[in-house]
């Protein structure tokens, strides 16, 4: 599987930004998708998820951002609203096999990841 993130950029804090993340090399409905993010100096820490219908969200982000999946594009969309500057970090796309159902927040159960797509959000 390859993924491929795009859309980050530079925006004032309180704007929107949407990524992406196209796949391809197998079957995008039987992936379950997330995305994580890593600032300078930190860990690398989960954003948000989506297997099948379901979604979930860190709680820093809830209320502002919505992911999406369009299985016909195979892609992965997390809309970004009312970023604050402590979102700026570079993002990350990551996918596993759906069959999968234990925690979407750990990063090593993730097999498949996208080589990042940098957001800074100016104060």
């Amino acid at each position: 599987v390859q993924l491929q993130a795009f859309g980050g950029g530079l925006v004032q804090a309180g704007g929107s930004l949407r990524l992406s993340c196209a796949a391809s090399g197998r079957t995008f409905s039987s992936l379950s998708m997330a995305w994580f993010r890593q600032a300078p100096g930190k860990e690398r820490e989960f954003v948000a998820a989506i297997r099948m219908s379901l979604t979930y969200y860190t709680d820093s982000v809830k209320g502002r951002f919505t992911v999406s999946r369009d299985n016909t594009k195979n892609t992965v969309s997390p809309q970004m609203n009312s970023l604050k500057p402590e979102d700026t970090a570079v993002y990350y796309c990551a996918a596993r096999d759906t069959r999968w159902g234990g925690s979407y927040d750990i990063p090593t159960t993730y097999d498949y990841w996208g080589q990042g797509t940098l957001v800074t959000v100016s104060s």
